[in-house]
C-alpha cells in the first residue's frame, strides 16, 4: 500500500513518526493550547470555522498573548467558514501582532471561486509539533460527546518528519493570500524520529478533474483485504464512489460506515447520501448512525494496518471542490487506537435494515430527491 501511494500520488512518505490520537474536545483543545502557549519561535494555524465562545476567546488571548512576546503567529481564516468569528478578537490579536490572513473572502471573488474553500484544520508551533484533523475552533467541539451540544471529532498529534507536510500544506494557502512566505523567524531545522509511524501527508486542492484526495481513498479502498471502516461527518460521494464501495463489499472485504443521525448540521448533504443507502445495503455494507451528537470525525481505517485522518470528508465537496489535508498512516498501534474508538462509536449508534429501508416514506424519498440538483456541491 506504502508503494501505490508513493507512485500514483507522487508523494514521499517519512518514516520516525509519533502520532496522538486526540478524542474530543476535551482532550483536543487543551492540547492545542498547551502547545501554543509554550512556542518560542513560531505559531502556524488555519482553521475553515471559527466560531463564537469561550473557546474561541480563548485561542485568540493565546495566540495574541505568544505574539506581544515576540513570537510570529500567522493566522489563515477561510472567508466562509470564519466569517462569524468576533471582531473584537480580530481586534484583540491584530493590536498583539497577529499576523491575519482571509482565504477567498466571498465578497471580492467571482462565483466559481467562491465555491472552492479552504477546509484544511492545522496548527504548527516551532516547525516541531503539528495538529489536523477534523477539529474547528467553536463551543460546539468542546466537551466529550456528552450531548447533541457536545459534538464527537478526532484530532491527531504529530511529531516527526510528517510536519514538514503539514507546514506545506500551510504555506499553500498562506502564499495566497499573504506576500510573506517566510521570515527571519523560520528556522528550517530538521526533524528527530521519535515514534515508529510512516506517514504520507496528502493536499487536496481545489481545481477540475480527478484530484490527489480522491485517488488516495481510491487506493485504499481497492487495497483493502479485510476490513474497511469509514467513519465521516458528511456522506455525499459520486456513484463511481458508491459502486466501489459496494464492489469492495462485494469481494469479500467488510465494509462498515459510521454516519451522523439524528443530529448533523447539514441536512442537504445527509439525504445526499440516503439517497445511495438501497444500493451500498444490497451489496453488504453496513450502515449506522450515531445517536447521542453530531458526528464531525474523518477517519477511515483498513485492515487493522493502515489509517487517514484530517480534514477530508467521504462528499464531492472534499474530494473535488475543497482545500484538503490527509494523513496517511501506516502504524499498526495507531490504527488500532482508532478502531477502538470506532467501536466505541458504533456502541452509540443504529443499524440501518436493508429491507426497512426499501420500505422508507415516500416523504422520505422526495426529500432525497429534492437535493438532487446540488448534490455535487454537498
Amino acid at each position: 500500500m506504502r508503494r501505490r501511494l508513493e507512485r500514483l500520488l507522487g508523494i514521499a512518505a517519512t518514516e520516525g513518526n509519533e502520532l496522538v490520537p486526540l478524542r474530543n474536545g476535551d482532550a483536543i483543545f487543551p492540547a492545542m493550547l498547551e502547545a501554543v502557549r509554550s512556542a518560542r519561535h513560531t505559531i502556524d494555524m488555519m482553521t475553515f470555522v471559527y466560531w463564537r465562545g469561550e473557546i474561541a476567546r480563548e485561542f485568540a488571548g493565546a495566540l495574541a498573548e505568544r505574539a506581544r512576546d515576540g513570537i510570529r503567529v500567522r493566522l489563515l481564516l477561510d472567508g466562509f467558514g470564519a466569517k462569524e468569528i468576533e471582531q473584537e478578537l480580530l481586534d484583540e490579536m491584530d493590536a498583539a501582532g497577529v499576523q491575519v490572513a482571509w482565504f477567498r473572502r466571498p465578497t471580492r471573488l467571482s462565483p466559481l471561486k467562491q465555491n472552492h474553500r479552504c477546509h484544511r484544520k492545522a496548527l504548527i508551533v516551532d516547525e516541531s509539533v503539528a495538529f489536523t484533523g477534523g477539529v474547528g475552533i467553536a463551543e460546539e467541539w468542546c466537551g466529550d460527546a456528552r450531548n447533541p451540544g457536545e459534538w464527537r471529532d478526532t484530532h491527531v498529534q504529530v511529531r516527526g518528519p510528517a510536519v514538514d507536510g503539514i507546514a506545506a500544506a500551510f504555506a499553500q494557502n498562506w502564499a495566497e493570500c499573504h506576500d510573506t512566505l517566510y521570515d527571519e523567524h523560520d528556522r528550517f531545522t530538521g526533524h528527530e524520529q521519535p515514534g515508529r509511524a510512516t506517514v504520507q501527508v496528502v493536499r487536496g486542492s481545489a481545481s477540475f478533474g480527478w484530484q490527489d484526495m480522491q485517488t488516495l481513498i481510491r487506493v485504499v479502498l481497492t487495497s483493502a483485504e479485510h476490513r474497511f471502516r469509514l467513519a465521516t461527518a458528511y456522506f455525499a460521494p459520486d456513484v463511481y464512489f458508491v459502486d466501489l464501495l459496494a464492489a469492495t463489499a462485494r469481494r469479500g472485504v467488510t465494509v462498515e460506515i459510521l454516519l451522523p443521525g439524528p443530529y448533523t448540521d447539514q441536512r442537504a448533504c445527509q439525504l445526499a447520501g440516503q439517497q445511495h443507502y438501497q444500493t451500498l445495503l444490497d451489496a453488504g455494507v453496513v450502515i449506522r448512525q450515531y445517536q447521542p451528537t453530531m458526528l464531525h470525525t474523518k477517519i477511515i481505517t483498513v485492515d487493522g494496518v493502515a489509517s487517514l485522518i484530517g480534514s477530508t470528508n467521504f462528499n464531492r465537496r472534499s474530494m473535488e471542490h475543497d482545500e484538503e489535508v490527509m494523513l496517511a498512516v501506516l502504524d499498526e498501534d495507531f490504527t488500532a487506537d482508532l478502531d477502538g474508538d470506532f467501536e466505541r462509536d458504533m456502541e452509540r449508534s443504529e443499524a440501518m435494515d436493508a429491507s426497512r429501508w426499501r420500505r422508507r416514506p415516500v416523504g422520505q424519498r422526495l426529500r432525497e430527491l429534492a437535493v438532487a440538483p446540488v448534490r455535487r456541491f454537498l
